[in-house]
């Protein structure tokens, strides 16, 4: 793959609580051979709840991002945190499809002496934009660890599934689980793939939220799963943070780390987990990472000696 640079929407979530996905982004960038170009003075989405509450603005704070981009001439945007990229996908979706909405989110874009037509960017996860332009060929030349011994727990929580088959799969997408399998690994037969980690819950009804947690983690562990693999922010945040207040609530012992992809191909490209900013998370990580980085690299062939070549006569001094 020759270089290319792609217009990167990292959202809000990776500049603080969840930087250790933008430094593994960052890194992975690097070793396959891509950049990711922020978007100039992009803002928040406005995650979920700001469409519940107010559609037109909520729906003009993601337009002003799209705006921005294609301002500076991008043809595509990439976004690594699933709220983001659902609220980016389908705003240019339905301003497309709702002529009234769209000239209203331009009216208010143009207070800011800005307009978008949508269609103009193609919007996309970074999962997928890896899988399909990097490959997995690139993945498994580029490996110089291979995750063997491995089991990881897919997780692509609700949000990145749903709309229109963005990946293969609304309800069984199966990317993420050969990108695990490319990278030495296996993907565990986990059953809650898509199913919601809750998002916010943990704010309004911790009973509700731990109890989704758990049932996840639940899962996870039952389908033997070393750690969990997860693409959006909010979704580890859940897992990894409140994990603890999961087990106190059901009276369980879970310690199972959540990482995000990014990290996992880091991992196996040989990067070191300073690299991938590891040490951010809650929930133990290094027993696995030592386990990762005390298996064996793969053995190069030994080179096979012609049949005729006899060996070198030692010549008298």
């Amino acid at each position: 793959m020759s270089q290319k640079t792609y217009t990167y929407y990292p959202g809000c979530s990776l500049q603080h609580g969840n930087h250790a996905y933008e430094v593994s982004n960052r890194a992975v960038a690097k070793a396959l051979g891509f950049e990711l170009a922020e978007i100039d003075d992009w803002n928040c989405c406005g995650a979920t709840e700001y469409f519940s509450l107010n559609r037109l603005p909520a729906y003009a704070l993601v337009a002003r991002n799209l705006a921005r981009a294609a301002d500076g001439g991008a043809t595509e945007v990439v976004a690594p945190c699933s709220a983001c990229f659902l609220n980016l996908y389908k705003t240019d979706k339905h301003m497309k499809l709702y002529p009234k909405l769209n000239d209203q989110v331009n009216e208010a874009l143009g207070a800011g002496n800005l307009s978008y037509k949508p269609g103009t960017l193609k919007v996309r996860h970074l999962l997928e934009m890896i899988i399909t332009d990097v490959g997995f060929d690139m993945l498994k030349d580029r490996t110089r660890r291979p995750l063997y011994g491995l089991n990881f727990a897919p997780y692509y929580g609700c949000l990145i599934a749903r709309p229109d088959n963005v990946l293969d799969s609304t309800e069984q997408p199966t990317l993420m689980d050969q990108m695990i399998e490319v990278l030495g690994a296996k993907a565990t037969d986990f059953h809650l793939k898509t199913f919601c980690c809750g998002g916010h819950m943990t704010q309004i009804s911790e009973e509700t939220a731990y109890g989704m947690i758990h049932r996840i983690i639940k899962n996870a562990v039952d389908s033997g799963a070393d750690a969990i693999v997860t693409i959006c922010p909010m979704c580890q945040m859940n897992l990894d943070v409140y994990q603890g207040y999961a087990n106190d609530m059901f009276g369980t012992k879970y310690e199972i780390p959540v990482m995000f992809f990014t990290q996992v191909i880091g991992l196996a490209l040989g990067l070191s987990p300073r690299e991938l900013g590891f040490g951010q998370e809650f929930v133990n990580m290094s027993g696995l990472i030592d386990k990762i980085q005390s298996s064996p690299p793969p053995k190069a062939k030994a080179a096979r000696r012609p049949k005729e070549a006899l060996p070198m006569p030692v010549m008298p001094e």
